[in-house]
């Protein structure tokens, strides 16, 4: 389905496929295709991700609003993934996102039904192809369990993994709480993550208060945080995919590396395909020169 090691994600956002009124551009349906077509030559399978949709971003500095609450704008949604599973619908190497991080948890029950009806409309002109579909908070994998779809036997559940969010996304300047110059070590105790969490993240972070102070971050940290997603996945009959886990660029190359490590051992113990984030640049790049030292050794736990 989504193997390991042989495909891309490849973020689209909506302005590329079509205009201000929703018409076609013919243009970027041309630059997707040849994204497609390199991609197979390359022997890569391809997820193609609508990262962001008329009405809806997941990042709130994008002004994109309205679409959970708008007919129109969800016409506009179904119409534009009618016209990409025209196109690549027969393409067996490409896969199907149909948003990328649902926000607020208010949003599930409504994204539930669009998510379902454009599934239907999807599989009028793309009957196999791989359909992915996450939850609410940003796809958190709490929200698998309250994925409702029609599934089939390419129906695939959607998760991501930024946890614990104080160690891979420190010092963010995009997040309003946190202090651009914070950094914290991937071995700090649980203790002072979760305190840290409280004051630049304005939240728990992953439940680290219900964890032992003391305690440090370990491959079992990550089994327990995925087991619930993996077992709804498992009960629906359908695959469980990550598709974004990553470190920002504060964070120093070797902490990175050691965090991958931990989060490899609980992909490899559920079986999860993946997608890092991302492969350059955006504050997470691997293949930026910063992370030449440690990167040959990282290719093995991604």
């Amino acid at each position: 389905m989504i193997k390991q090691y042989h495909h891309v994600r490849l973020p689209v956002d909506y302005e590329l496929l079509e205009d201000g009124e929703g018409a076609p551009r013919e243009g970027g349906f041309l630059r997707l295709s040849r994204a497609a077509e390199a991609a197979k030559a390359h022997g890569l399978n391809m997820i193609i991700d609508l990262h962001k949709a008329a009405g809806f971003s997941f990042d709130p500095d994008e002004g994109e609003t309205g679409f959970f609450e708008s007919e129109a704008l969800q016409g506009r949604f179904y119409a534009l993934w009618e016209r990409i599973a025209k196109r690549f619908g027969g393409e067996r190497h490409i896969a199907f996102e149909l948003l990328n991080e649902v926000t607020e948890k208010e949003y599930g029950p409504v994204w539930n039904r669009i998510a379902s009806e454009c599934i239907g409309r999807i599989r009028a002109f793309a009957h196999e192809t791989p359909i992915l579909v996450g939850g609410y908070y940003h796809n958190s994998a709490v929200a698998v369990k309250d994925i409702e779809v029609p599934l089939d036997g390419n129906i695939v559940y959607n998760f991501h993994c930024y946890e614990p969010l104080i160690f891979t996304h420190q010092g963010a300047d995009w997040i309003p709480t946190m202090d651009p110059a914070f950094r914290i070590p991937v071995t700090a105790p649980y203790g002072e993550m979760e305190a840290a969490a409280r004051v630049m993240a304005a939240e728990s972070c992953a439940g680290l208060d219900k964890l032992p102070a003391e305690g440090r971050l370990d491959a079992g940290f990550f089994i327990e945080f995925m087991r619930e997603a993996a077992e709804t996945a498992e009960r629906a009959g359908v695959p469980l995919y990550c598709g974004e886990y990553g470190v920002i660029d504060r964070a120093s190359p070797e902490d990175a590396l050691a965090w991958y490590k931990l989060i490899n051992a609980a992909f490899r113990f559920y079986g999860i395909g993946r997608a890092a984030w991302s492969y350059r640049l955006m504050d997470f790049g691997l293949s930026d020169e910063r992370m030449d030292a440690v990167r040959e050794e990282l290719i093995n736990y991604i």
